[in-house]
């Protein structure tokens, strides 16, 4: 974390100076952004616009207040990577309860009655992220993401008890009909962001429909304090009982807490949501029958419901093809089964990918065809999605004897880990997007997926740090410059620092307003392939020395270097020639070139600036 770069900061250095028009107590006639819904998509989105001091966000929620109990629990690595961005990942960490293993039961071929434990499998088997697998509930998600709009320069909180009625999309506008204290009114936004789930009004409002069909098979979900002698009870668990159907255990944060997805069987096609008001004691009993010869006594059930699978899709996730102004996300445009633990994660990734989108063409970085690759980025997300949890979910609702291999779902889990995890995500080539043609520079940087992070050493003070820790949830776009075999002050990277700080025609020249810091826009860092104790830092080129606030006082923190240790160029399979790794507001990479490509790099950038 960096501050005292415009003076001393004696508090929070997590509150950052307010900036920005003043922000209103009471909903304004009139926003640039109008978010419905406070769920994991809505707030995700309105702490990145909570960075765009001149954009005017309000998010409202009918709920009177924050949410108490979330449904959503399971965070994914590429969830808990989002949140070192927006600042809160060790602190969310810290809380959670984080997944080490995966434990298989079946029943016992000699007493099928009883179940027994066959196989224990390490979460990540493949070392996929340096974040872990988490479970805490939705509720305290939502609040971090609170806290740090509320501590960004907007200043912003959610306006609680406001209801969303409709909406009218006119050709300058979006006339928003909202209900506060009994009084119903009119808001004028220029977007409209639906983040309020299943049952979504401002999806009805724009005429979209989820289309697909329920599996016809319920469970049942409790969060429950309790006794038992079931061994695993404190690992994540998939139990398949002989006849009684299946379980999904999941720790819960806090160590005594603990979620069991309960299988209650097939439903029949006339059943019209009977199933919904099965009564928690039958929940219970059958959870007893299935961990037989096991028990559990529930002493306390915070809150549990019953629910149908149902893969649901929308065709479109905005209102219109081109110049859309109303986007939907989450559960209002994709629905799918608990159990794979994507909802949360995928909602969250939905409305970070929107909202530095319509912050910066609202601000005036970017042309607005940029919105029109929100939908087409994250509609496929959640085909691939819904493709994924239909596999799973039945594998879960299959009866252990009916399996054609005993063994079928620990491998479909192993094998199929990097998915959930959230890292199979690849964009298609678009404006954002480049065709992979100097792929082969850096192969471990695939164009189109998240940026993975590795260790480099900061020179300045020679500190081992992951090189995307240092990246936040600011709207700025990075470029890594993975330096030639030259030392600093020679070399094709010394060449291309000149060309950016330098040529009109460098990104950083010809779309970073001049009365702000050369970096307030891009985040430019050089990774030198010498061990740290080699670099010279007076002879590495200024513009990755970039002077800072209204003292211009110099960043020390963009000049990184191999360690004995760690060597960034083997273990991210980067060229000895150097590259040049593009990487997006919301940390996927968006290009890769060579580093006297200046040509390439300015005309992809000129594609999406304004």
């Amino acid at each position: 974390m960096q501050f005292h770069d415009n003076g001393y900061v004696s508090g929070d250095p997590r509150r950052e100076p307010a900036a920005g028009p003043e922000r209103p107590e009471r909903l304004p006639d009139q926003v640039d952004v109008l978010i419905v819904g406070a769920g994991p998509a809505g707030m995700t989105a309105f702490a990145q616009l909570a960075q765009f001091p001149s954009v005017v966000t309000r998010l409202i929620e009918r709920r009177p207040g924050r949410l108490e109990i979330g449904q959503a629990d399971g965070l994914q690595a590429r969830s808990v990577e989002s949140f070192q961005a927006f600042g809160f990942a060790n602190r969310l960490i810290e809380e959670a309860y984080r997944i080490y293993s995966m434990a298989f039961w079946r029943p016992d071929p000699a007493r099928p009655a009883e179940i027994v434990r066959t196989k224990l499998v390490p979460d990540d088997p493949s070392g996929i992220s340096e974040f872990p697998h988490l479970i805490l509930n939705q509720a305290r998600v939502l609040d971090y993401f609170a806290e740090f709009a509320h501590n960004s320069p907007t200043r912003a909180v959610p306006d609680y008890g406001v209801e969303f009625l409709g909406l009218e999309v006119t050709d300058d506008a979006v006339l928003v009909q909202v209900r506060e204290a009994g009084v119903t009114r009119t808001v004028r936004a220029k977007y409209v962001l639906g983040c309020d789930g299943a049952r979504s009004q401002v999806r009805e409002a724009i005429g979209r429909k989820l289309v697909g069909q329920a599996a016809m098979h319920a469970w049942g979900v409790m969060d429950v304090l309790a006794r038992t002698d079931f061994p695993d009870y404190r690992t994540k668990c998939v139990i398949q009982s002989h006849d009684g159907g299946n379980i999904l255990l999941i720790p819960r944060e806090g160590g005594f807490l603990t979620r069991f997805y309960v299988d209650l069987g097939e439903v029949a096609e006339d059943d019209d949501g009977q199933v919904r008001t099965t009564p928690l004691e039958s929940v219970v009993a059958r959870a007893n029958k299935i961990l037989h010869p096991y028990t559990i006594e529930v002493q306390d059930v915070p809150w549990w419901s019953v629910y149908e699978v149902g893969h649901r899709l929308t065709d479109r996730f905005d209102d219109v093809a081109h110049d859309p102004k109303v986007f939907i996300t989450g559960d209002a445009c994709h629905t799918h089964s608990a159990k794979a633990g994507q909802g949360m994660n995928v909602s969250i990734q939905d409305g970070w990918n929107i909202a530095w989108k319509l912050g910066h063409v609202l601000e005036g970085r970017a042309q607005e065809s940029l919105l029109q690759t929100y939908s087409a980025e994250r509609q496929v997300v959640a085909q691939n999605l819904i493709a994924f949890d239909k596999e799973w979910s039945t594998l879960m609702a299959t009866p252990a004897e009916q399996m054609p291999d005993p063994s079928l779902l620990e491998t479909f889990y192993v094998q199929t880990f990097e998915f959930p995890a959230g890292f199979m995500t690849q964009y298609e080539p678009s404006v954002l997007t480049a065709e992979n043609t100097h792929q082969d520079l850096a192969l471990g940087c695939p164009i189109g997926k998240r940026f993975k992070s590795a260790i480099v050493h900061r020179v300045s003070d020679t500190t081992p740090i992951h090189l995307g820790h240092h990246a936040r949830a600011d709207g700025r776009w990075r470029i890594y410059v993975f330096a030639d075999e030259s030392r600093p002050g020679s070399g094709a990277a010394h060449q291309f620092a000149g060309w950016l700080a330098d040529d009109p025609a460098s990104p950083v020249r010809a779309h970073t307003p001049q009365h702000l810091d050369l970096d307030a826009w891009f985040d430019v860092k050089i990774v030198y392939q010498q061990q740290f104790g080699e670099i010279d830092l007076r002879r590495v080129p200024a513009v990755f020395k970039p002077d800072r606030g209204r003292f211009r006082i110099t960043d020390w923190e963009k000049v990184h270097a191999t360690g004995e240790e760690h060597d960034i160029f083997t273990e991210r399979r980067i060229s000895r020639d150097g590259a040049l790794v593009v990487v997006r507001p919301d940390q996927y990479v968006a290009n890769v070139l060579p580093l006297t490509a200046h040509d390439e790099l300015s005309a992809f950038f000129a594609g999406i600036f304004a």
